[in-house]
């Protein structure tokens, strides 16, 4: 009997010991684990794509970056004269009669059409609503609630340090003596004013 009593002892005591080394992991709780796993590489690859869509890298000369033109004296319009047409980067580059420059984007403040320059009546003309903006992009009349919207021009020396570039009002730029570096911002839009207010408008 004590032998009997003393064996199932000793076994339950063997039992126990060769228990405690380590736990038996179910096939639940493997599978719990391993969709855990995958879930969070999935969460961190979406993760990683969300942040590079959030910040678009756009090159040179694609519109919603910058738009590197060349040399002031060769890049503008003379003062008063027809601006000129950037398909590529979407913009008039213009030059008033006092000798300003700016840069207009070419959708209509209204709808978003394109709108063209008549050099007949010397002014701006969507054909879509009548909507008509002066030369330096200042509404005139029509449905459009503002005047057009501009994109920064940045004046460079030989260096690449900036001299000059569009005031946060977008007021027309005032081209320094010197004969620099023109490059248009087309990622930095700075909207028009509503109608009635004039530019240069106050800083």
């Amino acid at each position: 009997m004590e032998g009997r009593e003393s064996h199932r002892k000793g076994g339950i005591g063997m039992g126990a010991r060769s228990e405690q080394p380590g736990r038996n992991v179910s096939r639940r709780e493997l599978l719990n684990y391993a969709w855990l796993a995958s879930l969070g590489f999935l969460l961190v690859d979406l993760g990683g794509m969300g942040y590079l869509f959030a910040r678009p890298r756009f090159r040179k000369g694609e519109f919603g970056g910058q738009f590197e033109l060349g040399r002031a004296r060769d890049v503008f319009p003379p003062p008063g004269g027809d601006p000129i047409r950037k398909p590529k980067g979407r913009f008039w580059l213009c030059r008033t009669e006092e000798g300003l420059v700016v840069a207009l984007y070419r959708v209509c403040t209204h709808l978003g059409c394109l709108y063209g320059w008549r050099s007949e009546e010397h002014k701006f003309i969507c054909p879509c609503h009548g909507t008509q903006y002066q030369l330096d992009g200042t509404y005139i009349r029509g449905p459009a609630p503002r005047s057009a919207d501009r994109f920064v021009i940045r004046l460079l020396d030989d260096q690449g340090n900036e001299v000059a570039a569009t005031d946060e009002q977008g007021n027309p730029l005032e081209l320094p003596d010197e004969d620099l570096l023109v490059v248009v911002d087309t990622g930095r839009l700075i909207r028009g004013k509503p109608r009635g207010v004039r530019y240069p408008v106050p800083t």
